[in-house]
């Protein structure tokens, strides 16, 4: 196989072509073309700079990431992009350019830029167009479950938030219970909530009421409440935790602004939620597993899950919208006093537990679907530079039905070929 392969320079065999300028003021972004930065997707346009896919290379800014855009698109002044009319062959470009460490290229230190001469100049080993297109199917192969498995998680979250939108912002079902009722009072509950709900399981339609009551917040279903953040949950301080002072592990470490690194123990058990405190405030996040929240966050604790369980409040919490309740603008702090004096809809306990066991399952799908995907992505990071050297040879039975590729032959050959 190595016999097969050719040394040939970058510029040869992808040259960069300049991206063009494109101002936000001068974008459509009603049309559905992604405009791509050095850093990826910036907005969107009704018209394309490439043909069809392409790879585009961060020039400045973010110097050497690279990124694959399935469809057409407008790479900015910013970039480099390359096109090619075999998509697994441009794919095959894309993983080649992934793996040769442009971002350390940096013609520039005050200025960040990727010298395209520079880069052109660098010789490159390349396999023959099979080998290639075996090559991209493979890593493909793995990138679009992936993708696939973020778009399902969208669509999952998606379903979750038109949930709470439903039940708990519009009183969907109430309202419609309400419609019915006024038509037939003397309908029993099970009537009214067939009638009105036909697309909720009966035994949750019949546990929303049929009318309304009015309270601070406006008009609401009778029976619910509406507290201060305060009496339903409480705020509670995350611990500091230096880098440093961290230990090896498999714990994720929270700030505001997410995972910011590994610990060997943690301080909340999973799933929990999590709201930014200093750096980014008021963003509430959902946490899968057990973690251990710092001192520039707070972690929420329900004080009663049965009519305010964490997939309630991380909702709830979320419509408050607490990123504008900053105490600080000098140095962004949430006020933790403002937030638990804000008020919030409870609904009645048998409603919020139907809520809770919905939502905690299509959460749990999409963790899996994430748990799933760090599996694959350790898969490909690891076939990657194997592949794109030659150091992992193709056996020949998968060269011939590369079409046919698929996640099984890519795992298979990960542990039976020859380095």
């Amino acid at each position: 196989m190595a016999g097969e392969w050719k040394d040939i320079s970058v510029g040869e065999f992808a040259p960069f072509v300049y991206g063009k300028s494109l101002t936000e003021r001068r974008r459509d972004p009603s049309g559905d073309v992604p405009v791509y930065g050095s850093n990826g997707i910036v907005g969107y346009h009704t018209e394309a700079l490439t043909c069809g896919p392409a790879v585009i290379i961060g020039r400045k800014g973010t110097v050497g990431a690279v990124h694959f855009s399935t469809k057409a698109c407008w790479p900015i002044d910013t970039t480099f992009f390359i096109e090619d009319e075999d998509l697994l062959l441009l794919r095959f470009k894309y993983y080649l350019l992934k793996s040769l460490g442009l971002e350390h290229m940096n013609a520039d230190s005050a200025v960040p830029g990727l010298n395209r001469d520079a880069a052109h100049a660098r010789i490159i080993q390349i396999p023959p167009p099979s080998i290639q297109q075996a090559i991209a199917c493979i890593l493909g192969t793995l990138d679009d479950k992936i993708e696939l498995n973020r778009r399902m998680n969208k669509t999952l979250e998606e379903m979750a938030q038109a949930i709470f939108k439903s039940w708990f912002v519009d009183f969907d079902p109430v309202r419609a219970k309400a419609a019915v009722r006024s038509e037939h009072p003397n309908w029993s509950n099970e009537q009214v909530s067939r009638a009105a709900c036909p697309n909720l399981k009966p035994e949750i339609a019949a546990l929303f009421p049929d009318s309304f009551k009015d309270s601070e917040l406006g008009m609401i279903p009778k029976g619910w409440k509406t507290p201060t953040v305060g009496k339903v949950c409480e705020l509670a301080y995350g611990k500091a935790l230096k880098a440093e002072h961290r230990r090896p592990g498999t714990v994720p470490v929270i700030g505001s602004n997410g995972q910011i690194g590994l610990h060997d123990h943690s301080l909340v058990k999973g799933p929990g939620v999590v709201v930014g405190r200093k750096g980014n405030p008021g963003i509430v996040s959902w946490i899968d597993v057990d973690f251990f929240a710092i001192d520039t966050a707070f972690y929420v604790v329900s004080l009663d899950t049965t009519t305010c369980p964490l997939t309630y409040l991380f909702y709830a919490l979320r419509r408050i919208d607490l990123a504008n309740l900053s105490a600080d603008s000098a140095v962004p702090g949430l006020n933790r006093n403002i937030v638990c004096g804000s008020k919030l809809i409870v609904p009645n306990p048998p409603i919020a537990s139907a809520f809770d066991k919905h939502v905690l399952a299509i959460k749990k799908r999409a963790f899996s679907n994430n748990i799933q995907s760090s599996t694959l992505a350790a898969l490909r990071d690891t076939l990657l530079p194997k592949l794109i050297s030659g150091k992992l040879r193709l056996p020949a039975a998968l060269l011939e039905r590369v079409s046919e590729t698929k996640l099984k032959p890519a795992e298979h050959f990960l542990k039976e070929s020859e380095p």
